[in-house]
């Protein structure tokens, strides 16, 4: 079967191992650690992911579903920024594994000091196209990131524990005070993982 006939073959696949996974594991630390290399194979290709979610918008970083868990055990979504765009100090209150796509992205954890005090701890991370970071409130859970270039846009495969867009969450303030939101989606659709016919007409073909 040809990359031509079915394109997302690769985020189909990635969905179908998840489901999978999560079907027979529910230890978070066992988890994440048979999701990297699912999500490592997902990265090595970026042609598979459809030019309607990966689209930057002007203002602010786009966050599309690619594929929610109908048990809303997981969700799958690619991040889009535009040229410098970043995210606000934000938590996750789920499990999260991020994987760069296209470009480059930094991201700074941040929580409570030795001193009390609320601000970034450590340096800044860069995750290069083929990288994988993981966010949780086991491992922490509160950072930002921006996109690591002015010029171009940058894209990462987000992978969280619940259907993202509808988790309670939080941002944070200067002083570490949490104000509560509701990412949602940029988009109302999702891309068709299950339209299989382009490649059962060109195996026909083939076969002829």
């Amino acid at each position: 079967m040809t990359a031509a006939a079915d394109p997302i073959a690769p985020l189909r696949d990635f969905v179908i191992a998840m489901t999978e996974l999560v079907s027979r594991e529910t230890r978070e630390e066992v988890l994440l650690a048979q999701a990297r290399p699912l999500l490592g194979a997902l990265l090595k290709d970026d042609t598979w992911l459809p030019d309607d979610f990966a689209r930057p918008h002007p203002e602010h970083y786009q966050q599309y579903l690619l594929h929610a868990d109908p048990l809303e055990r997981f969700s799958v979504v690619s991040f889009v920024w535009g040229p410098g765009q970043r995210t606000p100090v934000h938590d996750h209150t789920v499990w999260g594994l991020i994987g760069m796509l296209r470009g480059a992205e930094t991201g700074t954890a941040w929580g409570r000091r030795a001193d009390g005090h609320f601000g970034a701890i450590g340096e800044p991370h860069r995750l290069d196209v083929g990288g994988i970071d993981v966010v949780s409130p086991t491992v922490g859970d509160i950072h930002q990131v921006v996109n690591a270039y002015d010029d171009r846009a940058s894209i990462s495969i987000h992978v969280y524990g619940a259907n993202i867009g509808a988790v309670a969450r939080h941002v944070f303030d200067a002083a570490g005070s949490p104000r509560g939101f509701v990412s949602g989606y940029s988009s109302t659709a999702v891309p068709n993982l299950w339209d299989r016919s382009a490649a059962t007409r060109a195996a026909m073909t083939g076969a002829a």
